[in-house]
């Protein structure tokens, strides 16, 4: 087992045939749809941990706008609030800003772990323009979180209909993280509409 970061820069706490699912972000600022997808997959899933992989930078959005590392990191564990989600910085330690890297080398130091890659239905309608996208639904389960009026727009988009045939019925999503990959589900029932960018400010500042 690796030991818990006090820093948020390591690995999180892991062992053999743990269930861990993977939301990764800028968090500039985490707000509570972040923390809901959290405890939302925790159950529907059937996961252990939620490990929230706070990054560098999303080479898809805007960095002119984004908080320091440190500070993000610190709202994240403020927002957190529940023993069962993580907060790491690793991606920093890595050095990378693909996620297609993050799960290769999660892959390689936490074999005995089964990750889950959570995202929401507006990451999905753009998953196709991430970085080796096709390697990173190769590599790890992935379960799609309804969100708002993205839903369908992401199960019309490319990356969608190019992984129809691996997508698992909602009833079965308990046995995601055991499956082999590819395999995907979409998980309706939470409906958020929250996002960072409604909670930034013109000048990039976050709203109180």
């Amino acid at each position: 087992m690796a030991p818990h970061s006090v820093v948020g820069h390591d690995i999180p706490f892991h062992g053999e045939g743990m269930r861990i699912g993977l939301l990764g972000g800028s968090f500039n600022p985490p707000h509570a749809a972040h923390r809901a997808i959290s405890l939302f997959a925790l159950k529907r899933l059937r996961l252990d941990r939620v490990w929230w992989l706070v990054s560098p930078g999303n080479p898809l959005k805007d960095y002119s706008n984004l908080h320091d590392l440190a500070e993000r990191a610190a709202a994240a564990r403020d927002m957190a609030d529940d023993p069962r989600i993580d907060v790491t910085c690793l991606e920093t330690v890595i050095g990378t800003r693909y996620t297609v890297d993050t799960i290769s080398y999660l892959r390689k130091r936490c074999s005995g772990a089964h990750f889950v890659w959570i995202m929401g239905a507006d990451n999905l309608a753009q998953f196709h323009r991430w970085e080796n996208w096709q390697r990173i639904a190769a590599e790890v389960p992935i379960a799609v979180i309804d969100r708002s009026q993205m839903g369908l727009r992401g199960l019309a988009g490319t990356a969608a209909q190019a992984l129809a045939r691996y997508r698992i019925p909602e009833r079965d999503a308990r046995s995601l993280a055991d499956r082999l990959p590819p395999a995907w589900t979409f998980l309706t029932g939470l409906k958020l509409s929250l996002s960072s960018t409604r909670l930034r400010n013109p000048d990039g500042s976050w709203k109180t």
